[in-house]
């Protein structure tokens, strides 16, 4: 169970300013607990306080940023049941993957607090000419300044965490709005955080209705502003972030391509094609929603998809069997539902599932689908996946790239030239061989290339962007 309420967190404390946001059960509908809601003069305030605490943070040493860290990590480890279960409830992830997230909490915070000491610079070599005999150059990265970051839904620990833990690291105060939809987890996480000893001012966890946070985008008080979410939103963002740093984890249409020669390995790569597309409900930007298939395989993986699909259990996300459960409201799936009969009326085939109640959607899967309908150019974010078949490697790699996305893509293959050319060739931010694009380790670059975004994740990628570099040039003798 939640709490009755949350408070929200104002320069590293907690404040019950009200209950002003209800956060709803999204299996059951109801309401689940009550979190303070922040205005634009909290907002404001919070900012106020991140400037302040600049000098005390760039002076806060990388030995204490990592015990801060350290310490994030054993509370979360000790509060484990707690974060799984509020993430179970207020997202309606099955207790499956959300204990699987809070595990990747863990795993970003560790990995932040081995990289808190190790930001480091270089030595430049000036002498490249007789003018600049006996001048040395030296460069170090420092802490850019106070940053705003706006979180996602449906990873609500995790995908802050990727925002919070290089935070910390790198030595720069922030203001996070977390997802309306979503905020306990963060809020917990604040909870944490307010245990440590980090300079006052260092973070505020400010859960906001979207159209009263126009400040985490405008005010030039923030030096980078980083945000997750949809496409449609982030652009609009950049627009309005004035001369601060962008950094966009946008959306995508994910594409996995089935090579030929994985006749002999159909289970396995049917039971990774169903993961990548129906966990946690198809929501994750790189969820498996077009799916290639060589021609001389097609056949024989449909059938295997199709039963493989229709096994799915479909229920309370509280209920260890439950693969699929709710998506985050019934607007959502009604969406997603008239995409569907959308792409059906166009000519395509619905060959598993279909079935839509409320918020629930069943794991489904489709053939035929024309290239030109929503369900097949945008983002699905939903359990919904695309059967197509193809002939010719080069023209696969075609095929995912016709799209205005480039996250990641996977490639089934055993072929090491067809794997390097799918490298070579795909726009995306990242190949993933032989598994689904799904696949993310939490220390590796992520990020994407056209609508999908601007910059990269990854906490040692993250603190670069989060630092600048500054040289110093010393001259020898005068």
């Amino acid at each position: 169970m939640l709490n009755k309420t949350y408070p929200y967190y104002l320069a590293n404390e907690a404040v019950v300013a009200n209950t002003d946001l209800e956060v709803t059960d999204k299996f059951s509908g109801e309401v689940a607990t009550r979190v303070a809601m922040a205005d634009a003069a909290a907002i404001d305030k919070a900012i106020g306080f991140a400037v302040e605490a600049m000098p005390a943070m760039r002076a806060f040493a990388p030995f204490k940023r990592q015990a801060v860290l350290e310490h994030c990590v054993k509370r979360f480890r000790e509060r484990y049941d707690e974060l799984a279960l509020a993430l179970c409830i207020e997202a309606g992830k099955p207790i499956n993957d959300s204990k699987g997230e809070v595990t990747r909490l863990i795993d970003t915070f560790k990995v932040a607090a081995e990289e808190a000491v190790r930001i480091d610079g270089e030595i430049v070599n000036l002498q490249i000419s007789p003018r600049a005999n006996g001048y040395h150059g030296y460069v170090k990265r420092v802490p850019i300044g106070p940053c705003s970051f706006i979180s996602p839904f449906n990873f609500p620990l995790n995908l802050t965490a990727h925002k919070v833990a290089p935070a910390i690291a790198a030595g720069v105060p922030f203001v996070l709005k977390p997802a309306s939809r979503t905020p306990v987890g963060a809020l917990i996480m604040g909870e944490i955080l307010a245990e440590t000893d980090l300079p006052k001012g260092a973070f505020s966890i400010l859960p906001a209705h979207r159209d009263g946070a126009d400040l985490f985008t405008t005010d030039e008080r923030f030096k980078l502003l980083s945000f997750t979410g949809s496409p449609a939103v982030g652009w609009e963002l950049k627009k309005k972030a004035g001369k601060k740093k962008v950094i966009l984890e946008l959306g995508g249409n994910a594409a996995a391509i089935v090579d030929g020669d994985q006749g002999g390995k159909l289970d396995y790569v049917v039971d990774r094609l169903a993961f990548g597309a129906f966990y946690q409900s198809g929501q994750s930007c790189i969820g498996v929603q077009r799916i290639l298939v060589h021609a001389s395989i097609y056949d024989a993986l449909r059938e295997k998809l199709i039963a493989k699909t229709r096994s799915l259990v479909m229920g309370d996300p509280k209920d260890e069997k439950t693969f699929v459960g709710p998506m985050i409201s019934e607007s959502e799936s009604k969406r997603l539902a008239g995409w569907m009969e959308s792409a059906v009326q166009a000519g395509a085939t619905v060959v598993a599932g279909g079935k839509v109640d409320g918020a629930m959607f069943e794991a489904t899967l489709l053939e035929g689908v024309k290239r030109d309908t929503d369900l097949y150019r945008k983002e699905a974010f939903g359990p919904v996946a695309i059967l197509e078949r193809f002939d010719d490697f080069g023209a696969a790699l075609a095929t995912v790239n016709d799209s205005d996305f480039g996250l990641q893509a996977g490639v089934f293959t055993d072929s090491l030239a067809h794997a390097h050319r799918a490298w070579d060739e795909l726009e995306v931010g990242g190949v993933v061989i032989n598994d689904v694009p799904s696949f993310r380790v939490d220390n590796m670059p992520y990020g994407g290339v056209k609508d999908s975004g601007l910059g990269r994740e990854g906490v040692r990628y993250a603190i670069e962007d989060m630092t600048e570099l500054r040289l110093m040039v010393m001259r020898e003798t005068w």
